[in-house]
């Protein structure tokens, strides 16, 4: 495994960051296809042994039971020096603005049952999942400002948003002595590469990391034509991000399957090397000791400018899909 710093940050993070939103009770909430935590825990264990100390979850992750899982795995596996855990929270709830809850509260809310159920004192990131066009931002910063000083986070990032609303927070944070973002979570891989137009050249410009989610594009980038997998069958969300674009995404995946041909490895390999050339640690969700392995090789292929060109060539424009399209619309005054 390799390492890198974290954007500004002084976490030192491994170049590939276990998803973990394939982790909870299957029972409980928006997934079907997520293991229990004894798969957990293995999957866990070995993501440790192969170097990988970078593991992202979130609150609404299967209500809360994805952090419980990971927590206690990582309590019981590693030391709290030798990883480092990043966690989201999500906007205010309309029961919450019904109710007055400012954003500085709702953070608190969200984070402290957060450490509760990870059994932490701290997280080392404490992740906005999404823009809450609901809530001010400067109540957003002020609030992630306070989980800092409260040592309860020591730096915080960003998920699911556009550059300008990144450099929008994080001028405001430096004109007025808070925290600053230190890294982005987005829609980003070799099938969906729209952040490459404005995000990636603003966060290479601020030394932002990039840890980008869905880096197999749901395991699209990791399967050859026919072959499945129960998120494949199940992910509806994935389903909604790519199948509009099948054709067009497909004639690239194939490109992917005869380069993995030609140099003797996975699929996963050459998906993720490529990925691994543009951003810091894309986060790579597992439910298998495969996909944790595959990932992990991934960091030591090196593919040439030859084979680069040849994955990116075909690539058209993409429409902006889930979060990030209804964002837009909410901007333009249209809440979804």
């Amino acid at each position: 495994m390799k390492y890198t710093k974290l954007g500004r940050s002084d976490l030192t993070v491994s170049r590939i960051c276990m998803g973990c939103m394939g982790f909870g009770n299957a029972a409980t909430g928006q997934h079907s296809w997520t293991v229990d935590e004894a798969q957990t825990r293995e999957i866990i264990k070995h993501g440790l042994n192969l170097g990988i100390n970078f593991y992202d979850t979130a609150i609404a992750y299967q209500n809360g039971t994805s952090e419980q899982y990971v927590g206690k795995a990582l309590r019981d596996f590693a030391k709290r020096e030798d990883f480092v855990i990043a966690t989201k929270f999500t906007p205010r709830t309309q029961d919450e603005i019904d109710a007055g809850v400012s954003g500085q509260k709702h953070i608190e809310n969200y984070l402290n049952q957060s450490l509760k159920n990870l059994g932490l004192d701290y997280v080392d990131l404490y992740i906005y999942h999404m823009w809450d066009y609901h809530t001010p931002m400067e109540e957003i910063m002020e609030g992630l400002h306070n989980a800092v000083k409260a040592g309860k986070a020591r730096y915080i990032g960003i998920s699911n948003c556009f550059a300008w609303q990144l450099a929008k927070a994080n001028f405001y944070a430096r004109e007025h002595g808070l925290t600053e973002f230190v890294s982005i979570q987005g829609h980003y891989n070799l099938i969906a590469r729209e952040e490459e137009r404005e995000m990636a050249p603003f966060c290479a410009d601020q030394n932002i990391a990039m840890t980008p989610y869905s880096a197999l594009a749901g395991g699209r980038l990791s399967k050859r034509p026919g072959e499945t997998s129960k998120r494949l069958e199940q992910d509806s969300y994935a389903k909604f991000k790519y199948d509009a674009t099948a054709d067009a995404d497909g004639r690239i995946i194939s490109r992917v399957a005869e380069l993995a041909d030609k140099r003797g490895v996975s699929m996963t390999e050459i998906s993720l090397a490529w990925l691994l050339t543009k951003v810091t640690s894309p986060v790579v969700g597992a439910t298998k000791f495969s996909h944790a392995e595959g990932a992990a090789k991934a960091v030591n292929l090196e593919l040439t400018q030859d084979e680069t060109c040849y994955l990116e060539e075909l690539y058209v424009p993409h429409a902006l899909v889930g979060v990030m399209a209804q964002n837009g619309k909410q901007k333009a005054g249209n809440v979804v």
